[in-house]
């Protein structure tokens, strides 16, 4: 069941037992690292709570905290459904290129397909921040290009510190 507040026309926040939760550590990992979560095709909100069951199995990583969950319309792509967003903090062991492949991975599990740029999806798993470090390579940057113009990061992520 979720809680909805409506922000504005456009936003809207959804509460849940998982969305917005805080966990106690109990592993010992190595690296903070903040997921930005989304997705706007099928029952997002039941796959987000899959998602984070399936996170919490991982010997990788370690769910710490939880965001709401944000409604917001797409950009770039506008022929498309709201999409729904949400932050996870998490500790893991993985170096930040591993992580990535992790997350992609986990995305393919989800039915995620990539047909063009911001296209709808089923996932989308985001390292947004690793640690207090800067990379820019071809395959990843971190922090995640534009986080800090995005609704869609910027709401969830006043939850999480």
């Amino acid at each position: 069941m979720y809680l909805r507040k409506k922000l504005s026309d456009e936003l809207t926040l959804f509460r849940s037992t998982l969305f917005p939760s805080v966990e106690k550590g109990c592993k010992s990992l190595r690296y903070d690292a903040l997921i930005g979560i989304g997705g706007n095709v099928g029952d997002t909100l039941r796959l987000f709570n899959r998602l984070y069951w399936h996170l919490r199995k991982s010997r990788h990583i370690e769910v710490r905290q939880t965001s709401s969950i944000l409604k917001n319309p797409p950009f770039g792509y506008l022929d498309q459904p709201f999409f729904y967003n949400a932050v996870i903090l998490v500790k893991s062991d993985l170096s930040p290129r591993m992580l990535l492949r992790y997350l992609q991975r986990v995305e393919n599990r989800f039915g995620r397909k990539r047909s063009f740029k911001d296209a709808p999806r089923t996932l989308d798993l985001d390292i947004l921040f690793f640690e207090n470090r800067k990379i820019d390579t071809k395959e990843l940057t971190v922090p995640h290009r534009e986080w800090h113009k995005r609704q869609s990061v910027l709401i969830p992520l006043m939850e999480v510190a």
